[in-house]
């Protein structure tokens, strides 16, 4: 058998099964094959109860008996359903991971939706209009996907997030960045220097772990104060200043909030500047001879 999805179905019809936010029966735009799809399922649910909460367990969500969940072996040639039939929705949570059939586009999402993970498919653009109605967005994974473009706009209303994974994909530049982000990871992409604006961090003085190893950074982009931990392992940089981490006008500066700096795998030997880091708790990980 092939990769098992966890599907999400309401006994009572809920408003999530509709992309619409309407009630099933009230939407007009749903095929009439994917309701006989969903008819057709009402056998198969009572033999699958009893995994109802071994499912909602292992995703760490609290288990509500009026959730039923469907294996996902569906035929190649099954109609296109909803995003809670092909993904997994749990009280403001969508789990759409390795989906089949393949998921090329970030999924019409559930308009109080606070934490959406859509890691290891094949998504490869994020558009404005993915998540222009999502305002309660805090946390957002998309790892392992093909996505190469991002439109500078595409984060621009997520007021309230938080935590936001690229992880393993194909970025060559980085979009405008929201306020609020406490974690930013794009950890193996193709990022160089050129495709990360001047600013691109400066302004979140919330971010407190930033990952940009496994990338393609001639340089140290600009660090705001609140990070605590970054990672810049294995890029092409090949210096640091005084003023990379440091303030090179003010040799009584000191930093104190950034704890790990990771360097390791880049050309530039660190021992060359060793007054690049006299405002840290601790020296930068990486090569100094």
């Amino acid at each position: 058998m092939g990769t098992v999805r966890v599907l999400f179905f309401s006994v009572i019809l809920s408003p999530c099964l509709s992309l619409t936010g309407k009630l099933f029966n009230q939407d007009a735009t749903l095929r009439l094959e994917q309701r006989d799809v969903l008819f057709d399922r009402e056998g198969y649910l009572e033999a699958t109860r009893s995994k109802r909460e071994a499912a909602a367990l292992w995703l760490g969500e609290d288990y509500d008996s009026s959730m039923v969940f469907l294996a996902a072996d569906e035929p190649d040639d099954a109609p296109e359903l909803p995003t809670c039939l092909l993904c997994v929705c749990l009280t403001g949570s969508v789990y759409c991971e390795e989906v089949v059939p393949e998921m090329t586009a970030v999924p019409t999402l559930p308009k109080e939706t606070a934490y959406l993970y859509a890691r290891y498919n094949k998504i490869n653009k994020i558009t404005n209009k993915d998540f222009a109605e999502i305002v309660t967005l805090k946390r957002i994974d998309l790892t392992g996907n093909l996505i190469s473009e991002i439109q500078d706009g595409a984060f621009s209303k997520l007021t309230l997030l938080e935590e936001l994974n690229l992880a393993e994909n194909h970025l060559v530049k980085l979009p405008m960045l929201p306020g609020k982000l406490t974690t930013f990871n794009a950890n193996h992409n193709q990022l160089k220097t050129k495709g990360v604006k001047a600013n691109a961090f400066k302004k979140l003085r919330q971010l407190v772990n930033l990952f940009l190893g496994d990338n393609e950074l001639e340089a140290v982009p600009v660090i705001p104060e609140s990070v605590r931990i970054i990672h810049l392992q294995n890029n092409n940089i090949t210096d640091v200043t005084s003023d990379t981490f440091c303030n090179g006008n003010n040799t009584y500066y000191v930093r104190p909030n950034l704890m790990e700096v990771r360097l390791d795998g880049n050309p530039v030997l660190l021992s060359k500047s060793p007054d690049s880091f006299t405002c840290l708790n601790s020296l930068p990980v990486g090569k100094y001879r």
